[in-house]
């Protein structure tokens, strides 16, 4: 299956969906991730949180296909936010993924009341100009996070990973990134699989003969957003890697975008995980 593949505002580019491994320990990591490069899946995303970067690494290297048609991505935890304390961390990751550098380093969380995600940034830029990492963003970062950054820096992220799906479509944020030229990536896209009974779900998934997961993560990729749902179960992960052979019907996307609900997760002004 050819999976499209979005650009990002540094020239690169990641393909429309990858695996996301939270909360996996290393040996299931190990497995589920060969198994899913396996099936086509070419951009992993762990963390330096999720205490599975060991695994994601193995998982990599066991999978059989090149190095360099994988894209990993890691984040930094909030622990360790500051210049030198996020260039150790990334050390850290890279030695326990077992990589030379990474496709994709993110600020995990912007705890503005540490007000340190500044200085980590500025280390992500010297990470990227010194070739260890490829690309760099940020994770639930809100806009005013994201101009300080850009302002202090003068280097926008080039993704900005945040909670989203239909009971949390994230609007705004995902125009205030757009308007940046910033990737919007989704965690919990699938939202915790609370809402794939919804009735405006499941009419979609019996009209295009598919079901309620590809249906959501559709939705996900026809709003210019790139998913990275989590799955251990191969099974399961090639029903959400196939969502490229059909189109939902724009009142689909609207009347999915209008299930009512809230965020699961924390509120990045206020949300501290260490």
């Amino acid at each position: 299956m050819t999976v499209p593949r979005l650009t990002l505002n540094d020239g690169r580019s990641l393909p429309a969906i990858g695996l996301g491994t939270y909360p996996m320990d290393d040996d299931e990591a190990t497995v589920a991730v060969a198994e899913a490069i396996r099936i086509g899946y070419r951009l992993i995303d762990t963390a330096a949180k999720y205490g599975n970067e060991v695994g994601v690494g193995r998982g990599v290297a066991e999978s059989g296909v090149p190095r360099e048609e994988i894209q990993v991505a890691s984040k930094v935890r909030g622990s360790d936010q500051g210049y030198d304390e996020t260039l150790r961390a990334f050390e850290k990751t890279r030695a326990d993924l077992g990589l030379e550098y990474l496709d994709l380093y993110l600020i995990h969380w912007p705890l503005p009341r540490l007000d340190r995600y500044v200085e980590s940034w500025k280390a992500l830029v010297r990470l990227r100009e010194d070739g260890l990492v490829r690309s760099i963003g940020v994770s639930n970062f809100t806009p005013d996070h994201l101009d300080r950054v850009t302002a202090e820096t003068g280097v926008t992220p080039a993704v900005n990973q945040i909670e989203m799906h239909p009971v949390f479509p994230q609007e705004a944020l995902r125009g205030a990134n757009a308007e940046r030229g910033v990737l919007t990536q989704s965690y919990t896209p699938l939202g915790r699989g609370r809402l794939l009974d919804a009735p405006a779900v499941v009419e979609a998934a019996g009209f295009h003969g598919v079901t309620p997961a590809q249906v959501v993560l559709r939705w996900h990729h026809q709003l210019g957003v790139l998913p990275i749902p989590k799955s251990s179960d191969p099974a399961r992960q090639r029903e959400n890697f196939d969502i490229f052979r059909f189109n939902l019907r724009e009142w689909e996307i609207e009347r999915i975008s209008a299930l009512a609900g809230s965020r699961y997760g924390g509120d990045p002004d206020t949300h501290e995980e260490f």
